[in-house]
């Protein structure tokens, strides 16, 4: 997990502040953006967050635990590192909401970085989690299709296979499974205080609808009779099936092959921001593993943090462009498909399906006669 220096600098600088919402393995949704605006990048996102803990550190220190609360959890939708589920657990810590603090500091602690400087936090969320974890309960739960989305009560907290246990208050709760092509499954539980409960939830393929059966009209009888659990019946045709059209495969050899290049170039794009991110993430802990920070650094550290700046911007721009090439190969794969799939119209016009790709989006353009 990549983490900013500013934000591994808050939790070195406050050791007092930190404890926990059902996150369990799911990733927290994105903030709404304003009409007329374009979405906040990584680095944006990265920079609002800091801001925020920055912000919920003043809060913290002068006891106002609610309002540091608000922030640091906008802070942690804008970016979820262990060092702001740290803060954010031991805030939820001190206003007794143990199964809040319990979510947080157990994501905190399975992603705990192996660094010098924060190994003294550590025992702090340990000893915050085992006291807020005997006030509540945990589910573990497993379902046997991967990308399952897993209800717990009726409110999802993330899709199979949940990263950890999902912490609950004591009692019963029902459990759930869905899934588009399966059939969805359910279990009502009851955990103690303190207590772990295994759920484990099988689901099945969705049965296609049975087809109605067409009745064939069998020999003898002066009124004739329809096949049924009697001796075989002869089948009498309705009428006869004209062969299908011939069909110009030109198009899908077309659209497939450039399908394949859209996605040649989506991998490439892709491995190319991994090793932007890669970079960046490396010179980040160099930096702070040698003590100093990007958010007002020294005369010496300024070129080493804009380099840092600069690979992220570059991972950015190169993830974008990915998505729109492999979003480009899906709509020329499908292309191919819907004109290989579609029935040849018996008028003389031509059929012509055509990819359309832009900033914005892409899609595909049917042209014809029907």
């Amino acid at each position: 997990m990549m983490m900013t220096s500013r934000s591994l600098a808050v939790v070195l600088t406050v050791a007092t502040l930190m404890a926990a919402p059902d996150i369990a393995a799911a990733q927290p949704a994105a903030p709404p953006v304003a009409p007329g605006t374009a979405p906040a990048s990584a680095a944006d996102a990265t920079k609002r967050a800091e801001a925020l803990v920055d912000k919920a550190k003043s809060l913290y220190l002068e006891g106002k635990y609610h309002e540091a609360e608000e922030a640091l959890r906008v802070a942690w939708e804008l970016n979820p590192t262990f060092d702001v589920a740290y803060n954010l657990g031991n805030t939820e810590y001190q206003l007794k909401k143990h199964k809040e603090a319990a979510t947080y500091l157990s994501f905190a602690l399975r992603h705990w970085p192996l660094l010098k400087g924060v190994a003294k936090l550590k025992p702090n969320a340990e000893k915050w989690l085992a006291e807020s974890r005997a006030h509540v309960g945990a589910l573990k739960v497993s379902v046997t299709v991967a990308g399952a989305e897993v209800l717990v009560d009726g409110k999802g907290v993330g899709r199979a296979p949940l990263e950890g246990e999902v912490f609950v208050d004591p009692g019963e709760h029902r459990v759930e499974a869905t899934h588009l092509d399966y059939e969805p499954a359910s279990q009502t539980v009851g955990v103690a205080k303190g207590g772990t409960a295994e759920v484990k939830l099988a689901i099945t393929p969705v049965k296609a609808a049975p087809q109605a059966s067409v009745g064939v009209k069998t020999e003898g009888g002066a009124n004739g009779s329809f096949a049924g659990a009697g001796g075989p019946a002869v089948a009498q045709p309705l009428a006869p099936v004209e062969p299908p059209p011939g069909k110009n495969w030109v198009p899908v050899i077309a659209l497939g092959a450039a399908s394949v290049v859209g996605l040649g170039v989506g991998i490439g794009t892709t491995v190319a921001s991994n090793n932007a991110s890669g970079d960046a993430h490396t010179q980040s802990t160099a930096i702070i593993e040698a003590g100093a920070q990007c958010v007002r650094p020294e005369a010496s550290w300024v070129g080493p943090c804009e380099k840092v700046r600069s690979d992220a911007s570059r991972a950015d721009t190169l993830g974008n462009v990915a998505r729109v090439a492999y979003i480009a190969s899906g709509v020329l794969a499908i292309g191919a498909v819907t004109y290989a799939l579609w029935p040849k119209s018996k008028r003389t016009e031509p059929t012509l399906v055509l990819p359309v790709v832009h900033s914005s989006g892409a899609g595909l353009a049917v042209m014809g006669a029907w």
